[in-house]
């Protein structure tokens, strides 16, 4: 149903009425509050639940041992329902029926377990996202946001520039503490990436004899590489500042420099979540030096890129996230997530003949180019 309404002020354009305006409200409302999605998550991981939940198994746990195990302030502990009310609709948590004999209190019948999203909330899961999401939801890095509109309407690089008058880069190298939470979130997702890759497609690594990690951080994709394959000379790949401390071993070892300038030769090198934190420019420079970097020695070699691929025959949800990082590379790097006529492009003025697109990793795919 369609009403015109005019007011003396303005014309107004038809709207809708009835349902269709009660869920035009509702869509608009449920973007609204999005945030409180990525709040109650994060005070969920603060707050140690699911941690508290998996050390109480392998029973559900009613609400009233949650929140004895929470310490929580005791003017507090009635609230502790409502969290976990929306994060059980959310999918983190599901309410089970309580055993005979359990020994609850008998007027509590349902207890919370977890689910395998929370279960990669864990503290000691060695896939887990935890380090991840603090990364993200720091408040440094969600202060931009509220600066976007101020942004495109400035001459500022990103909306980050906007909110701290300096880069992201910049920012992150001046404070120790938010650089190791960023280091701690880049590993985490690295361990995570690995565990799937080494367990359902090795094959990818077969017949390489020198590998290079580039931008590799701390190490942890260059050294998963290393001890599943002891025949390979893997090497990590940073800035001095990164890697300068740090001591390689056996068949692992970091070296300092810069992908911009140079990188060091092999068979085969791999970026994970590299390219889209630059623009088009700065990621076509990356992938010339990667093309030098696997044909100097007179061989050919390849190059891995771990990356998104947006649209790539996912579904709508998974859409949805690829698009939310793109909006992040945005915010905070002056990066983009790209599609896959993008990345062809990409290659293409790199010098690069050939890619093939391996959607193996969830929201990511694996891309091997080429030259």
């Amino acid at each position: 149903m369609v009403v015109d309404m005019n007011f003396e002020s303005e014309n107004m354009l038809p709207i809708v009425a009835g349902d269709e305006l009660l869920e035009a409200q509702a869509h608009i409302w449920n973007h609204l509050l999005n945030f409180i999605n990525s709040m109650t998550l994060k005070c969920a991981v603060e707050l140690g639940i699911p941690d508290a939940i998996h050390r109480h198994g392998p029973h559900p746990m009613p609400l009233s041992r949650l929140v004895s195990a929470l310490q929580l302030h005791p003017h507090k502990t009635r609230f502790i329902y409502r969290l976990m009310r929306l994060l059980t609709h959310s999918g983190f948590f599901v309410l089970q029926k309580l055993p005979k004999n359990s020994g609850e209190e008998e007027e509590e019948e349902e207890g919370y377990v977890l689910t395998n999203s929370s279960r990669l909330l864990l503290k000691y899961n060695p896939c887990g996202v935890t380090p991840l999401l603090l990364s993200i939801l720091q408040p440094a890095l969600v202060e931009p946001w509220h600066l976007l509109s101020v942004w495109f309407k400035s001459e500022d690089r990103t909306p980050f520039d906007t909110a701290h008058g300096i880069s992201y880069w910049e920012f992150m190298g001046s404070k120790p503490k938010h650089g190791d939470i960023f280091n701690a979130g880049m590993a985490s997702d690295a361990r995570l990436v690995m565990s799937v890759l080494l367990d359902k497609h090795k094959g990818v690594f077969d017949g390489v004899a020198s590998l290079v990690d580039v931008g590799g951080g701390t190490g942890t994709v260059g050294k998963a590489i290393a001890e599943a394959f002891p025949q390979i000379e893997c090497a990590v790949f940073d800035l001095p500042q990164v890697v300068g401390e740090l001591k390689g071993e056996g068949n692992l070892k970091y070296v300092e420099g810069d992908m911009f300038k140079a990188i060091p030769p092999a068979d085969v090198l791999v970026l994970k979540w590299i390219l889209h934190d630059w623009n088009d420019e700065d990621c076509v420079k990356i992938l010339k030096n990667c093309k030098e970097a696997i044909t100097s020695n007179g061989k050919k070699g390849k190059v891995i890129v771990i990356d998104m691929v947006v649209g790539s025959k996912l579904e709508d949800t998974f859409i949805q996230s690829q698009l939310c990082f793109d909006m992040v590379m945005m915010g905070l790097l002056n990066g983009r997530e790209r599609d896959e006529k993008e990345w062809s492009e990409a290659f293409k003025e790199a010098g690069f003949s050939g890619y093939k697109i391996f959607p193996i990793l969830g929201l990511r795919s694996l891309i091997e180019i080429y030259p």
